[in-house]
């Protein structure tokens, strides 16, 4: 059963999805790769208090890790770039080719790219911590400008307003 709630961040409103008490989405407003919204089940603040939790804390600056029962829907391929994702340190970047040569296919640079746009659980498994070969920002689900604030908020460049 799938259930979710919106909440206000620094960001602007986030949609949190559980199903059968997994977190298992996090969507930006007007984010790309955004389901069916019917996909996203009743309505029910209850069923998040941790996440919320966790997610006040991270926005305070005082969660580096989180800690949650998730569920990562995707294709195999998908879910083991999403596994990468979570080990990269915060407030750290690495590439899409870095991700690819621990996956064991240096060719694989733009497929992990591909899964790392479509990841649903933004923030909490850190696609904006991944950067072009160049050092460069490149595509992020919900916008550059969200990335680039994230990371700076990451290595204290950027101190989010209260929520």
């Amino acid at each position: 059963m799938r259930t979710n709630t919106v909440i206000d961040s620094p960001y602007g409103p986030l949609t949190l999805v559980a199903q059968d008490g997994a977190l298992a989405g996090i969507y930006m407003d007007q984010q790309r790769h955004l389901p069916p919204l019917e996909s996203f089940g009743e309505p029910d603040p209850a069923a998040f208090g941790a996440a919320i939790d966790q997610l006040t804390r991270y926005f305070a600056g005082e969660l580096r890790r989180f800690e949650l029962p998730m569920t990562l829907q995707g294709t195999d391929f998908q879910r083991s770039v999403w596994e990468l994702l979570l080990e990269i340190p915060y407030g750290e970047t690495t590439t899409y080719g870095e991700l690819a040569q621990r996956l064991g296919n240096p060719l694989a640079a733009r497929a992990v790219g591909l899964a790392n746009g479509k990841n649903p659980i933004s923030i909490i498994v850190p696609c904006h911590r991944v950067i072009g070969s160049t050092g460069n920002l490149t595509g992020y689900g919900g916008g550059l400008a969200k990335k680039r604030r994230l990371l700076d908020f990451e290595r204290g460049r950027d101190q989010l307003t209260a929520w």
